[in-house]
């Protein structure tokens, strides 16, 4: 146990970082152990979003931080806004470049490294293709691309190097320039190499050959790996941004009697503001004045509105739907839900475990081991040779040393990870399959538990007439007829799902149109009334028709009741002051939700189901899907449901997380693997690591087969380049190994990997 952990933190602060230059695993660790080394200081470094989360006690300052994080050779600064990752100034330029960069800055060297690469293979390769001294130009090519592109590689081995470290860049520096030094030494060592068309020695063992395209290949391939990574770590903090926009920009405030309007961020907390129908509630509030019905989806992804008057609480970002509304600000700024929020997501994507790179997690072994391997083979050689070393003796050392490099040079291990994922994610997006990355495969193998959310994830997330309860004197075709005429002149959701009814159900009969609605008035927070074909029909809520004066039996009310109970939400329809039936809504169960659950337990997962709505609403949705009652978790606001992963997650689950609103996004951050629904929020689809960009769960259960089989290809990948090089390291320094041999045995390896990574081509079909 770190003893930085036995000190009590009650009086510490919590400082956020940007940091550059991190690359692997490697880097991770070392940021966290240079700032644990600090008393009292505790770090959660996160990769993709090149950050930290520092726990800090009173007596350590930022510039301690800084200087800690610069000594384990890497820059940071310290965020002051939550969600802004800063691009790195001027001065900090090339060290973030060193570490392999911004998509911008990676782009132009990716591009120069291809366009020279290919004819470099071509001319090397193909012995029709060659000319009179074809090395030389073959030379001239290719360093550019072991040089300028390249340099990202040997600007972080360097920085490792002074830091005593090692990476994967380290061997990929060594390798690309012991190929191509190689190369250029055997060239002007004997000039004739390559002095006519296909000419290139290959009958002394010791004589060696050229490897331009070696070190070009190599190069290459790796800056499109570093570029793909590049392309994702930009896009890890538009989560946040994206909530942060849900957000208000302007407000009308009160002052002196007269409306003003004022940008959101300068409302004070006691300011009233107006809301007129249409438009969002800028701040968290409470009304003053007023009644409407709330759209909270937003916030909640909650489908049925929310009837606020006088003395209800209202959140911001959310939408006034009916009435005018006078709302006096009770929180603003960082201290609102929708603020909150987003430093849920921050911390939740913050505290993560660390992501590495399959082929990292070896590299602090595999590299100082490869360089250990390759200087014994020198000096052994020399070695055997002495006490007289000729020429040849020198040569047969330095050939045998750089074969070991050449054969370690982990071209096939830069390919296992980008090629299976490049693979895998190409036919994902044919199957509208999003996969972020390759910790995403880590975590689809692990999970044993997915919550599922309900609204828009295992239901419609869209109301619709469940049922329609005629009276005396009435059939149930008719009170839906004459509450559809009067609804459909009303823009409330619940309006809009019994107008909808209404016609549906006027098509189906041959009845035509709805009948025209004369004398038409909504009442905000009640409802709607209205003369149709000479009758007097009203629609809405208890309380206001008992105002109204419209009598309910016991009998009545307890019908209404019953449908309240058992999920659903219910109108009363009036008509000449009678009342003459109940509308029942719902929001209804996907088609292939069941099937989809089923599917996810033959996985060997364990379906949860997790809803703000009420414990009713929740068991129907269970019941109907197959979800055991003791599995669902009703009645949460978006912090209970990361309360509920971080509750699994103690309890030893690895946790997935299914959902489409706003308020799954930190939970979906929060969770082992986080997976968003294509019919949801923007926010909710930038927070998750996978997205399907439909809205059927069966997408979910082939998203999660669909990773399986990509980490199983990359781990496939992974084994026969080591494997080739645990075969290959000894026969090279042995001497028995060719380094042209060994460049040839390199590409096979890169052969097998990428034809391996093909495969995933033809999943699901």
């Amino acid at each position: 146990m770190n003893p930085n952990e036995l000190m009590p933190r009650a009086q510490n602060r919590e400082v956020n970082l940007n940091i550059q230059g991190m690359t692997c695993a490697s880097c991770v660790m070392r940021v966290e152990k240079k700032l644990g080394r600090l008393a009292g200081v505790s770090a959660a470094v996160n990769l993709p979003l090149e950050s930290a989360q520092v726990s800090v006690p009173p007596d350590i300052t930022d510039q301690q931080l800084l200087a800690s994080v610069a000594s384990a050779g890497y820059t940071a600064t310290v965020r002051t806004d939550v969600g802004h990752h800063p691009e790195p100034d001027h001065d900090d330029a090339h060290d973030h470049l060193s570490h392999g960069g911004t998509a911008a800055t990676l782009r132009p060297r990716l591009l120069l490294a291809t366009a020279l690469t290919l004819p470099v293979f071509l001319i090397s390769m193909l012995p029709a293709l060659q000319f009179p001294n074809w090395g030389w130009v073959a030379a001239v090519l290719a360093l550019p691309v072991v040089t300028w592109a390249a340099w990202p590689f040997h600007r972080a081995a360097a920085v490792n190097a002074r830091h005593l470290a090692s990476t994967m860049d380290t061997l990929v520096s060594i390798g690309v320039t012991a190929a191509y030094l190689f190369s250029a030494w055997q060239l002007v060592a004997n000039p004739a190499l390559t002095a006519h068309p296909g000419m290139e020695s290959m009958t002394d063992m010791a004589a060696g050959g050229l490897y331009f395209e070696v070190a070009a290949v190599v190069t290459t391939f790796l800056l499109l790996g570093r570029y793909l990574e590049a392309n994702a770590k930009q896009k890890a903090g538009d989560a946040l941004q994206a909530l942060l926009n849900l957000g208000a920009k302007d407000a009308t405030v009160l002052r002196a009697g007269a409306e003003v309007g004022i940008p959101a961020d300068q409302l004070q907390a006691g300011d009233v503001l107006v809301v007129r129908p249409g438009e969002k509630i800028a701040t968290d509030g409470e009304v003053v004045d007023g009644a409407s019905a709330v759209d909270t989806s937003l916030v909640t992804g909650e489908s049925v509105p929310v009837e606020v008057g006088p003395g209800s609480t209202v959140t911001g970002a959310t939408i006034n739907t009916a009435g005018r509304l006078l709302v006096r600000a009770t929180r603003v700024g960082a201290e609102t839900t929708l603020a909150h929020m987003a430093r849920l997501v921050s911390q939740a994507q913050t505290g993560k475990a660390p992501i590495a790179r399959l082929a990292d997690r070896v590299s602090a072994v595999f590299v100082p081991v490869v360089l250990v391997i390759a200087v014994a083979t020198f000096g052994l050689w020399l070695l055997a040779a002495a006490p007289e070393i000729a020429p040849a003796d020198l040569r047969a050392a330095f050939t045998a040393a750089v074969a070991v490099l050449v054969i370690a040079c982990p071209c096939a291990l830069g390919l296992a990870t980008p090629v299976g994922l490049l693979t895998g994610t190409g036919r994902g997006a044919q199957l509208g399959i999003l996969i972020k990355g390759p910790q995403v495969l880590e975590d689809t193998r692990t999970v044993d538990t997915i919550l599922l959310d309900k609204t828009g994830t295992v239901t419609t997330g869209s109301l619709a007439v469940d049922a329609t309860r005629a009276f005396d004197g009435f059939t149930e075709a008719e009170v839906l007829r004459l509450a559809a005429a009067v609804e459909v002149a009303s823009e409330h959701p619940v309006a809009r799902a019994i107008a909808a009814a209404g016609i549906a159900q006027g098509a189906a009969d041959d009845d035509g149109a709805l009948p025209y609605v004369v004398d038409f008035r909504s009442e905000p927070g009640g409802g709607v009334t209205g003369t149709v074909a000479g009758r007097r029909v009203a629609a809405g809520r208890t309380g206001w028709l008992v105002q109204a004066g419209v009598p309910l039996s016991a009998a009545q009310k307890d019908e209404l009741a019953a449908a309240e109970a058992g999920g659903a939400t219910a109108i009363w329809v009036a008509v000449d002051g009678a009342a003459a039936g109940i509308i029942s809504l719902r929001d209804s169960v996907k088609d292939g939700s069941a099937s989809a659950i089923a599917a996810l337990r033959e996985l060997g997962l364990r379906p949860m189901l997790l809803t703000g709505d009420n414990a009713a609403v929740a068991a129907r949705v269970a019941a109907a899907v197959g979800i055991a009652p003791e599995d669902v978790f009703a009645g949460v606001t978006p912090e209970g449901k990361v309360a509920a992963v971080k509750e699994l997650q103690a309890g030893g689950a690895t946790v997935a997380m299914a959902g489409d609103g706003v308020n799954d996004a930190a939970a979906l951050a929060q969770a082992d693997l986080g997976i968003a629904m294509g019919s949801g929020t923007d926010v909710a689809i930038e927070a998750a690591d996978l997205t399907v960009m439909g809205s059927d769960l069966a997408q979910v259960v082939q998203a999660i087969q669909l990773s399986r089989k990509t980490l199983g290809t990359i781990k496939t990948n992974l084994f026969w380049a080591f494997f080739y090089n645990a075969v290959g390291i000894p026969v090279a320094a042995l001497g028995l190994l060719n380094p042209m041999l060994a460049g040839a045995a390199m590409a096979a390896s890169s052969v097998l990997v990428v034809a391996n990574s093909l495969r995933l081509r033809r999943f699901g079909k």
